[in-house]
């Protein structure tokens, strides 16, 4: 049986007292419920060891919003893989919609951070799902395929969905306060593990796969009831504590 997964995503949020108030009071609100899932925070790269100290003794896992592609070098600026599993990273976020539209992060790139991550024995959190455009033009599920077919053939093996998170984002939902109605999401998760099954079927009966577009307290627990939903990627409602609570409480 799938465990589910819940990840808070900050994004570009936060400083040092932020993050040490705010794990804090995360970690309060969990103690005060039944935590049935996997529960996850993708603080900012700077404050990233300041929230692995924080976490000690808790449940709650750390994730990265990005990574490079390179291990070591001339790289100014860059994080690599190594670096991050060093203060204790488990999950790694790839291919975020913010990254490909505002970062012009393509395919290929992604597919080298999925290898990267996966070479490190790390779970990648690999982000897919279409515009606003997409939608409405009818190419959900043509775009989504083909962001998965783009690791399948840059990687060439099956395999590689084993240990991964599936994160989907309908970018015209994020941040926008609109969300997919629980069928709507249904029938994506589901398409996307059909797709992947086509390939490697053990692989799709294991692998995460979770919503990420305006998920708050309100919508969560009946996204949850979808048989292919398996927990969310929480950015805005993560940065407060009592709220990200009731999401993870949702999450059976």
């Amino acid at each position: 049986m799938r465990k589910s997964i819940i990840i808070g995503n900050w994004k570009l949020n936060g400083n040092q007292n932020m993050v040490n108030e705010l794990i804090l009071k995360i970690r309060q609100e969990l103690d005060q419920i039944i935590v049935s899932c996997t529960v996850v925070i993708a603080p900012p790269m700077v404050y990233l060891e300041r929230a692995a100290h924080a976490l000690v003794g808790s449940n709650i896992l750390l994730a990265a919003q990005n990574v490079d592609i390179n291990t070591i070098g001339a790289f100014t600026g860059e994080t690599s893989v190594q670096m991050l599993k060093d203060i204790g990273v488990k999950y790694i976020i790839i291919g975020h919609s913010e990254r490909r539209t505002l970062h012009k992060e393509n395919d290929i790139l992604i597919a080298k951070k999925f290898i990267a991550v996966k070479e490190m024995g790390l779970i990648p959190i690999l982000c897919i799902g279409e515009t606003e455009a997409q939608r409405k033009s009818g190419s959900t599920y043509i775009v989504c395929a083909h962001q998965l077919d783009s690791i399948l053939k840059i990687l060439g093996t099956s395999d590689i969905f084993t240990d991964v998170v599936i994160a989907y984002e309908p970018v015209w939902a994020i941040g926008t306060g609109k969300s997919a109605t629980p069928k709507q999401a249904q029938d994506i998760h589901k398409f996307i593990r059909n797709h992947i099954a086509q390939y490697n079927i053990k692989a799709a009966q294991e692998i995460l796969i979770q919503y990420g577009g305006s998920v708050n307290s309100i919508n969560a627990a009946e996204l949850f009831m979808q048989p292919d939903i398996d927990g969310a990627l929480v950015g805005n409602a993560s940065l407060k504590a009592d709220t990200f609570a009731l999401i993870v409480k949702s999450c059976k």
